[in-house]
């Protein structure tokens, strides 16, 4: 992939295991919003989710393999066992785990033998290594996480539209990607919207982020440009140009009167 990158990862029915190698994305779902680091995997459950990662340099590629989890090939290669691994004990955890590379180092450069060697692959050594990659996630720090994420394979999840726009109110996401977050349409998102917040999603959430800036530019010293993308404008140009028609001012000229 190269950067910048931004992904739509739609898993309607299967769980996702991402290892990121170089680099790692920032993650943003209808439950959680968190950066990754490089050489760590995150698990990624039934749902829809972004994934954003900005260029640092030019010319620049971040590599990431990717296995998706279905629920019936699980029940197919657990039989009896799988309902004995998602005992979930009272765990109480988020849907996206990311799963430290000490655990996982040595499973990927398995995987990536393989890649190299495709002749050498069969149904037989795919299954041993889907079944082998739950047990290390099974067996890590983070068992709670990957039972309730396995768990929820098994379940329809519900998506509060209040908990998604908290969650990513300083996120760059448009409109239409807030509503595949909530699972709704753009047209159902938006009268959800309006009976949730009493206005319309592009005012509210510009006039949350203008809040948020107008904050971090009278209580620091962040440069301006830095600050437009701290609150999710992925143009400092447009920021400043929205700043100045909504609160009267340039950003530089509200801080020096501030």
């Amino acid at each position: 992939m190269a950067t910048p990158f931004k992904y739509e990862a739609i898993f309607e029915n299967n769980g996702c295991f991402i290892y990121f190698k170089d680099r790692a994305p920032r993650l943003m779902s209808a439950e959680q919003n968190v950066q990754v680091n490089s050489q760590e995997a995150v698990l990624l459950k039934c749902g829809n989710h972004f994934m954003e990662i900005l260029k640092q340099t030019d010319e620049e590629e971040v590599e990431a393999m990717i296995i998706h989890l279905y629920p019936e090939l699980l029940k197919k290669l657990y039989a009896n066992e799988l309902p004995k691994t998602i005992q979930i004990n009272e765990c109480k955890t988020h849907s996206e785990v990311i799963v430290s590379k000490e655990v996982i180092s040595k499973f990927i450069e398995s995987l990536e033998f393989y890649f190299v060697n495709p002749t050498l692959i069969n149904n037989d050594l795919l299954e041993l290594k889907i079944k082998e990659l739950i047990l290390l996630l099974i067996q890590s720090k983070n068992v709670c996480s990957i039972q309730e994420l396995i768990s929820d394979l098994y379940s329809t999840q519900s998506v509060q539209l209040k908990n998604v726009i908290e969650l990513h109110r300083y996120s760059n996401l448009n409109q239409e990607e807030l509503a595949k977050l909530c699972n709704l349409s753009v047209s159902s998102f938006k009268r959800e919207f309006k009976k949730v917040f009493n206005d319309t999603p592009n005012s509210y959430m510009t006039d949350l982020k203008l809040k948020r800036a107008k904050e971090l530019l009278s209580i620091t010293e962040m440069p301006i440009n830095e600050i437009a993308y701290g609150v999710g404008f992925n143009d400092p140009l447009y920021f400043t140009r929205t700043f100045k028609k909504k609160i009267g001012s340039s950003p530089s000229e509200y801080r020096s009167a501030n």
